[in-house]
């Protein structure tokens, strides 16, 4: 049996056939329909003469609906079928009109399978490679692999999909992790998804729902299906998707349907639309969710809709929390995916809902108390939803070499851990690639090819809820040489000869206020300084020439030198006017201050609409603290703000609750730098090679 490396070459090899008419980055048009449809050949060939006999017996009494149910079963999968009398063999029979029995054979399947193919605009591709003369070559070289299930088992036919479009999306410059995300990724997030309900999925007769909204290619739907039949065969799970490219929701839609997965019959399993504007599972709640949706990317285009529910519907819609800013849509897919949480009622056998998410780490921090963001993390936490956050290793996925986060969310806490949130670090747990992938160059060992079982550790400190601590061994030159995850307490293996040992904590758990904060506004008095000079007064005159009189008689009254009290020279301003009948209105007294005064620290304070003790804020010397929750606001206020600002006071109705959670604030861990003999050292090996290499060049 080859592997999917050595079958995805040859599928590519055959790719080649198409340079010229198609550019690389168009290869998938062609490759993935043609994949998915020789796959399905292959499956279906074991059955065909029976499903093409009842066809035959069949054909004008039964139509539509009704007749692809028997064909189905007739297929022997209850799914699909194909009863048209060609396949990959019999088209190479008829090369001059093979692309139309090409589409003769795509039409023969069931209608699901013909809406896949709509998807892929496969027909539009027939006619190009007809045009271009490459059909029957195709066509011909995928007679060669044998993609029937014994052959190319689900698992390895994904790594096989997998494969290909990493390189289809590298070719496009497209990001690749829009479609797929790395299995070690996802072994990890069903491992802790699942970790909790072994009894619960062990009772005969459990039925469970998983969705993930922006499923891609199907990989997590895929994996889910996998490790409940080998850890929980008596139970079923339901997997969903919903997608909005075509060639992925026609991709995963193929692969659910090809594999042997539970079905329970009301409908299509993966569903095409914007999970935004188009929720194609309104009104339906799920047991489980799985999900990495796009990092980064805007919603401008639903953002109509999007704000239309939020403001129409409120509470009672998806998006009640808030809108995070534009750029980024991810926590909107995370209240999309809560919206539709399973209650928790045990005696009507409802057992609440749980979520693994990836996110980059804007998500985390992104937007201060009051913006959508931090609301939606405040919603969030303060209904002790949020169970956990594991931080990823840098570089784990094909697009993108940033942090990446996940984020495990459930309405049913353990009883140890409600009212907390656990933290894990694994950023340092990983094995490097022989060779990288895009821009994936780590992954996380799951035991298999020599490699250590990491996901297995990461899942038995996390599911501790302990503080376990890393030990990371490096050489002379900073390079990892082991790697160990160890519990809490216990003795920490010797460090062998030559080499440094650095241990840290990587799971620490919190109180939910350790991640809420109170935004205070912390005013200051506004100080002014009242002086007229000739340039000023003639500037007030341009604006407000009727005011000559006024502006004389206090001109005269109060003298051109400066004065340090505003209060003062407000009530004599006032005594002035009253004296000779004038009545100014709002607008000329703020021209007039504007003007005539500027702020000087020495300056009297400004009373407040002349309120003894009540001063008038200035908004330059404004400033804001972030309190923790878990403190005292005034305390904190008299402690930290007052011994450096005497005169400050804070506006309490301007309060604000915000919610972060800052990685970094919790597992910074402080470096020493190098003894300076070791910088030495390296700076004059450096300078040697570099004299080396002059050298070589002169000579």
């Amino acid at each position: 049996m080859a592997d999917h490396h050595q079958l995805a070459n040859f599928i590519w090899q055959i790719a080649d056939l198409l340079r010229g008419p198609y550019r690389p980055p168009q290869y998938e048009r062609v490759m993935l329909p043609m994949t998915v449809l020789r796959r399905f050949d292959c499956v279906l060939a074991p059955t065909k003469a029976k499903v093409i006999a009842e066809y035959d017996r069949r054909r004008g009494k039964l139509d539509g609906e009704a007749l692809d149910r028997v064909l189905d079963k007739a297929a022997g999968n209850d799914r699909f079928h194909n009863h048209s009398p060609l396949d990959f063999e019999k088209l190479k029979g008829d090369p001059d009109n093979i692309e139309k029995h090409l589409v003769s054979y795509i039409k023969g399947f069931s209608s699901n399978v013909r809406r896949i193919f709509e998807y892929f605009e496969f027909e539009n591709e027939i006619e190009k490679m007809r045009e271009a003369n490459i059909l029957y070559l195709v066509v011909s070289k995928f007679c060669d692999v044998d993609l029937h299930p014994k052959k190319v088992p689900n698992e390895q036919m994904g790594l096989i999909f997998e494969n290909l479009i990493r390189k289809f999306n590298e070719l496009a410059n497209e990001t690749a992790g829009d479609h797929f995300t790395p299995r070690e990724v996802i072994e990890l997030m069903v491992n802790i998804l699942f970790m909790r309900d072994d009894d619960l999925l062990a009772t005969p007769g459990t039925v469970r729902k998983l969705l993930d909204p922006a499923c891609g290619t199907g990989g997590m739907l895929a994996h889910a299906q996998k490790y409940m039949r080998s850890h929980h065969a008596e139970a079923k799970l339901y997997a969903y998707g919903q997608e909005y490219n075509k060639r992925s929701f026609a991709t995963a839609a193929s692969d659910m349907l090809i594999k042997e997965v539970d079905h329970n019959g009301s409908g299509e399993n993966i569903r095409y639309g914007d999970s935004f504007t188009e929720d194609r599972f309104h009104g339906e709640t799920f047991d489980y969710f799985l999900a990495n949706p796009p990092f980064g990317v805007d919603w401008k285009k639903q953002q109509k809709e999007v704000e239309r529910e939020h403001d129409k519907l409120g509470w009672a819609g998806r998006f009640g929390a808030g809108l995070p800013r534009v750029n980024d849509g991810a926590l909107l897919f995370l209240q999309h995916m809560i919206s539709k949480f399973e209650d928790v009622d045990l005696k009507a056998q409802k057992h609440g809902s749980r979520l693994a998410i990836v996110f980059s780490g804007s998500p985390l921090f992104t937007g201060g108390a009051g913006s959508g963001e931090s609301n939606i993390r405040k919603w969030i936490i303060e209904n002790d939803w949020l169970e956990a956050v594991i931080a990823l290793p840098e570089q784990m996925f094909y697009n993108a070499g940033i942090g990446t986060y996940l984020w495990i969310v459930t309405n049913r806490k353990e009883k140890a851990r409600k009212g907390k949130i656990q933290l894990f670090d694994a950023r340092q747990i990983y094995v490097p690639l022989r060779r990288s992938l895009g821009d994936k160059r780590r992954e996380i060992g799951n035991g298999e090819d020599g490699k250590p079982n990491q996901i297995d550790e990461i899942v038995r400190a996390y599911g501790s809820r302990e503080e376990w601590r890393l030990v990371e061994y490096t050489d002379a030159n900073e390079k990892r040489t082991d790697l160990r995850i160890l519990p809490p307490r216990g003795p920490v293996p010797p460090t062998p000869p030559g080499q440094r040992v650095n241990v840290t904590t990587i799971s620490r758990i919190f109180d939910n206020a350790d991640f809420g904060y109170t935004r205070v506004t912390v005013e200051r008095p506004l100080r002014l300084r009242y002086q007229m000079t000739l340039d000023d007064k003639a500037r007030f005159l341009d604006a407000a020439p009727h005011l000559l009189d006024e502006v004389q008689a206090i001109d005269k009254e109060l003298g051109r030198e400066p004065l340090l009290d505003w209060n003062s020279v407000e009530r004599r301003i006032e005594a002035i006017l009253k004296k000779s009948g004038a009545r100014w209105k709002k607008p000329e007294w703020k021209l007039f201050r504007d003007v005539f005064t500027t702020t000087d620290p020495k300056a009297h304070p400004v009373l407040k609409d002349g309120r003894k003790g009540v001063f008038e804020p200035d908004s330059k010397l404004r400033d804001f603290e972030n309190v923790s929750l878990k403190e005292d606001v005034d305390e904190y206020f008299r402690r930290e703000v007052l011994p450096h600002v005497p005169d400050a006071w804070m506006e309490r109705e301007k309060d604000k609750v915000g919610y972060e959670i800052n990685f970094n604030r919790h597992f910074f861990q402080f470096k020493p730098p190098r003894p300076l003999a070791e910088i030495d050292a390296d700076l004059k090996a450096a300078e040697e090679d570099i004299l080396r290499l002059l050298k070589e060049v002169t000579t």
